[in-house]
């Protein structure tokens, strides 16, 4: 393969050869024994190598954020064992090693790198990423449709039913679930004590935000009181993520917005637009969220959130690892379970009157270059165990995939884990359309005129049906 120079681990080879007595005569057996360099670990795979087969690399790339999402990557590498116990039984005579390329890479770029490397001819076997990718990807022929083939991996069977929908576009399926979330409201409890809720109050929030008796209008006035009592600065009643990303779908979902029609076009609810716009520049108006808020910085925002600077935010389950390991001064996860409540989003009265949340899981897509779709889906299988799912889960504060976890004990064992999960009874999925991302922006680009104060909710609409049309054509239908 002509991809050594892309790899960001360290593979050392070093072969032996031997010659093996055999019933028929001597039969030659090359020892590869590979070292493979990991945070934290070291994995040592030797590879037995029958003289009539080959060594086969298979390449993965993955995002992750260190080091608490690098079982996404190293997880693949530690299914090569497993994965070449199965080809000797099964008297393939290949064998076959992972190399990866994980880093933490923005989100925009990591795509454009794989959009490039296809074009290229210079992609990886694996490349992880989000499942609204697939509109795009599939529709481009870069990644493979994998429907057909599933069957032949009895670990797929154990994947969570509903996850699959995820994967599919045109009723075929384009990847393997990699790992699920879900995206609560979070709130500082030690805050809301200070500022004269009982003990009681806050205890129930949760169940509360459950039955959607304590709602997003509830909470737009709490935070409001908050800043006028001093608890916390001003626009830190209330904060979303910095950037754009899924989240903002559910604000949508949430006033009634429909997205997708049978004909496969997107559809910008106006009046669903709109509401979702009166409502952001509400939060900047009632002096509960930033103008600048989403100045993209989430150096400043993660260590604000998690050291009791913000009073509520909208967050993913994955951030709370990330917080406890990397953010919080002092304590790690006992201090935030200790400061820190969290519940679906709450219902908006003004809107569906119903809580939501979001699930975005990743994938392990199959690159349609690659010369070995059946190896790669091998290590994949090999890597949805939930022995390593759940190392992964537990580290990243991602969910499970697999039914198998739902007993077993190193999983239900993880406090937020448990109680986080019951969120995903209000989940909703970004839809896999090749026009997403252009709906996104354009929808995005409503969000970030009116915050910021440039326009009124109204207009702004005007600007984004205006792009929408431009862009997507009969491809949106703007109701």
């Amino acid at each position: 393969m002509k991809r050594r120079n892309m790899f960001s681990r360290i593979i050392l080879l070093t072969m032996a050869l031997a010659l093996v007595a055999a019933a028929c005569g001597d039969a030659e057996v090359v020892t590869e024994t590979v070292i493979v360099e990991v945070p934290g670990d070291t994995v040592v795979v030797e590879v037995e190598v029958p003289a009539e087969g080959e060594l086969v690399t298979i390449v993965a790339r993955c995002k992750s954020a260190p080091p608490v999402e690098d079982g996404r990557c190293n997880n693949l590498l530690k299914g090569v064992v497993a994965a070449n116990a199965q080809l000797e039984a099964d008297g393939d005579p290949r064998r076959v090693e992972v190399q990866t390329i994980q880093d933490n890479a923005d989100w925009g770029d990591y795509r454009v790198e794989f959009e490039l490397a296809s074009d290229a001819g210079q992609a990886p076997d694996i490349i992880v990423s989000g499942h609204e990718d697939i509109g795009t990807w599939a529709t481009s022929g870069i990644i493979t449709d994998v429907t057909d083939l599933l069957g032949n991996y009895p670990e797929f069977d154990d994947i969570i039913p509903s996850l699959w929908a995820s994967t599919e576009l045109n009723g075929q399926r384009w990847g393997v679930p990699q790992d699920a979330e879900a995206r609560p409201l979070y709130y500082r409890m030690d805050l809301l004590l200070e500022l004269g809720w009982t003990q009681d109050e806050v205890d129930s929030l949760p169940a509360r935000l459950a039955s959607g008796e304590y709602t997003w209008e509830d909470m737009f006035d709490t935070a409001e009181e908050a800043v006028a009592a001093g608890i916390v600065d001003a626009g830190n009643g209330w904060w979303h993520r910095p950037s754009n990303g899924p989240d903002f779908l559910y604000y949508y979902f949430a006033v009634g917005g429909e997205l997708l029609d049978p004909s496969g076009a997107l559809i910008y609810d106006t009046a669903a637009a709109q509401q979702v716009y009166e409502l952001v520049g509400d939060a900047v108006a009632r002096d509960i969220l930033v103008s600048t808020r989403l100045d993209g910085d989430w150096s400043s925002w993660n260590p604000a959130v998690a050291n009791g600077d913000v009073l509520f935010w909208f967050g993913g389950s994955w951030q709370w690892a990330d917080w406890a390991v990397n953010y919080v001064l002092e304590g790690g996860e006992e201090t935030l379970f200790a400061t820190t409540g969290f519940g679906p989003i709450p219902a908006l009265a003004a809107g569906t009157n119903t809580p939501i949340s979001l699930t975005h899981p990743l994938l392990y897509m199959v690159s349609s270059a690659t010369e070995h779709t059946d190896l790669a889906l091998l290590v994949i299988a090999k890597a949805t165990t939930k022995e390593l799912n759940t190392e992964y889960a537990v580290a990243s504060g991602h969910l499970a995939i697999l039914t198998t976890q739902a007993d077993y004990e190193p999983y239900t064992s993880a406090v937020f884990l448990s109680q986080v999960g019951s969120i995903l009874e209000f989940t909703t999925f970004l839809p896999n359309s090749p026009f997403y991302s252009a709906w996104s922006e354009g929808y995005y680009l409503g969000i970030t005129a009116v915050e910021s104060g440039e326009l009124d909710a109204a207009a702004a609409v005007d600007v984004v049906v205006a792009q929408l049309e431009n862009e997507l054509g009969e491809n949106v239908i703007i109701k």
